[in-house]
């Protein structure tokens, strides 16, 4: 199986009120297709790993390998095309546009990409939702809909360009048990039957331990690989 992401020797340092060390050291593999969740105490690094991993954070040390390609050292414009391409996000918050349509929310990382007509992307987010179980909400502005079929609208956005690599920030933090149960499944089947990869920070234990494998890090450092 592929490797989807690879990190070596990553470190960083904050430097403000006082040096300080977030990360040392930190290095691993996911595969393709592979559901990873990475878990820790609030503080341990898990949430700027996380920053790093996705390309927002490029001011560490070592070498960070998406998707087959280096990322390490690249200029921001090539990394936000990357990331619109190959990565996406479901955050704690789904950050959706109150006043857009479910459907218009769901088409703007494929209008900015630019790959394809306004028909086709329409389309394509129609059948994401309807993936999703919320094609029903399709018109509704984002605003009106419930919690739970926010953080839905909000992963067929982070699907829309078929990304490799999906981040997930506390993707569930925000939900009751019902919702998180329907936002596990969906990582699940994504991950199994479309093999995209899933790489989560979480809280939640049994989110974790329902996912392929765990990392669990601690004072900046990977203390289990799962």
């Amino acid at each position: 199986m592929n490797i989807a992401l690879k990190a070596e020797s990553i470190n960083k340092y904050f430097y403000t009120p006082e040096k300080f060390q977030a990360l040392e050291n930190i290095s691993f593999e996911v595969r393709q297709g592979e559901f990873v969740s990475i878990t820790g105490k609030s503080g341990c690094g898990k949430s700027t790993l996380l920053y790093i991993l996705s390309t927002m954070d490029t001011n560490y040390e070592g070498a960070l390998h998406l998707n087959g390609q280096a990322v390490t050292g690249n200029k921001q414009n090539a990394l936000a095309a990357f990331r619109n391409e190959h990565l996406g996000f479901v955050f704690q918050f789904h950050y959706l546009l109150p006043d857009f349509s479910c459907l218009k929310n769901v088409m703007i990382p494929a209008m900015r990409l630019g790959k394809f007509s306004r028909e086709e992307i329409e389309y394509t987010a129609y059948e994401k939702l309807k993936m999703l179980g919320v094609e029903d909400q399709a018109r509704k502005p984002a605003s009106k809909i419930s919690g739970g079929q926010q953080q839905r609208v909000a992963i067929a956005r982070a699907l829309i360009n078929n990304p490799a690599i999906i981040m997930g920030d506390e993707p569930t933090g925000n939900l009751d048990s019902r919702n998180t149960a329907v936002v596990f499944d969906i990582f699940r089947q994504l991950a199994e039957e479309e093999h995209k990869t899933i790489i989560t920070v979480t809280h939640d234990n049994d989110f974790a331990h329902k996912s392929d494998r765990i990392i669990e890090m601690m004072d900046g450092h990977i203390i289990s690989h799962g």
